[in-house]
């Protein structure tokens, strides 16, 4: 990543203050778990989205009896 320059812990440190007082410490798990459940999501769509290996059984259940 040539085109960035180097981060250190200060300029980190200002940017979390920012994203407290912007999000407020209440929101910021809220915020991280849609971001997280949208990077898992975008992944899921580059490898194919339906491969049944990683998801629980009772979720691969319930799709073959909705099919039948």
């Amino acid at each position: 990543m040539g085109f960035l320059p180097n981060i250190g812990p200060l300029e980190l440190i200002i940017v979390l203050v920012i994203v407290v007082i912007i999000f407020g410490p209440k929101r910021i798990p809220a915020a991280a778990k849609s971001v997280g459940q949208g990077v898992r999501n975008f992944r899921e769509s580059l490898s194919g989205g339906s491969d049944d290996s990683e998801k629980p059984k009772s979720e691969i259940d319930e799709k073959t009896e909705t099919k039948v």
